[in-house]
């Protein structure tokens, strides 16, 4: 592959194997752009390569391998010539009960849904800096905003994630960079079924919370509502605006339960307003 042949933007996209990364990656390629496409295993991308000959740059990637990440970047940047859009796809969910899960168990969800997308940025940055210009996609979710009983650790890594996204947006704004969180609600992906973790420790106590919760979870998984191809086409859009938003919820779930939070803060805030400013020096001292 020639980096002067083709056109359209080039874009990096873990988790291309299967789920919205594997959608996203369609997506772009049936519209003309150019794909690097990374998994832990680069043989499941092979029908994307099938797919769009000349114009996907198939990657084995593990985020946690600062050599890979490095890798990978430069790759994308011999072979093409730029990066145009990040997309931070890769991860998954661990289900358990804040109580029940290990201090390995959380640095893995953290390793995998925060440290692995601030390593390919660190990587990607300068080249968007010098070409003066690029789009970063936050794979977040509604749970990245709305906490649930038995999803605490996976909240705490999207909620990270959000937090610095919200700092990385507006530090990179200067330079032509625009970064976009998106907050899917359920879709049809493997996240609720075979890539779900649970903790090796379980409480009893926690059968009507947390565990009910991944009961829950558990049973919607390939009956969830949204549609993977659907939200693609939203990121696209998202990524071709002249003025793309920060945040991007995805499905009715993801906006009704954010709407329902926002109105509840607000009406903590009010309730408990007097309090929080009473602890002010009085005026002039």
């Amino acid at each position: 592959m020639d980096k002067a042949d083709g056109g359209g933007k080039v874009w990096l996209i873990t988790g291309c194997a299967r789920g919205l990364g594997r959608a996203l990656a369609e997506a772009a390629l049936g519209r003309g752009d150019r794909l690097v496409a990374t998994a832990r295993d680069a043989r499941s991308l092979a029908t994307l390569e099938e797919l769009a000959p000349g114009r996907v740059l198939a990657q084995a990637l593990e985020l946690n391998r600062e050599d890979q990440v490095q890798a990978v970047a430069a790759a994308a940047v011999a072979t093409f010539g730029r990066i145009d859009v990040l997309v931070n796809n890769a991860g998954y969910g661990l289900a358990g009960a804040v109580e029940e899960v290990s201090d390995a168990e959380a640095r893995a969800q953290f390793d995998a849904n925060l440290f692995g997308t601030l390593s390919l940025i660190r990587a990607v940055l300068p080249g968007m800096r010098a070409q003066g210009g690029g789009h970063i996609l936050q794979i977040s979710s509604q749970g990245g905003f709305v906490s649930t009983p038995g999803l605490g650790l996976y909240n705490a890594s999207k909620f990270a994630l959000e937090g610095y996204s919200e700092a990385l947006a507006q530090e990179v704004a200067p330079f032509g960079i625009r970064v976009t969180i998106i907050q899917p609600g359920p879709f049809r992906t493997d996240w609720a079924g075979p890539s779900l973790v649970t903790p090796q420790h379980s409480i009893a106590a926690y059968a009507g919370t947390a565990h009910q919760t991944i009961a829950t979870v558990n049973g919607y998984s390939g009956q969830q509502p949204g549609d993977p191809a659907r939200a693609a086409a939203a990121m696209l859009a998202v990524v071709d605006a002249a003025r793309p938003p920060l945040r991007l919820p995805l499905g009715e779930s993801a906006l009704n339960r954010i709407r329902g939070k926002l109105k509840a803060l607000t009406e903590e805030l009010d309730a408990w307003e007097q309090l929080g400013l009473a602890t002010s020096f009085p005026p002039g001292t």
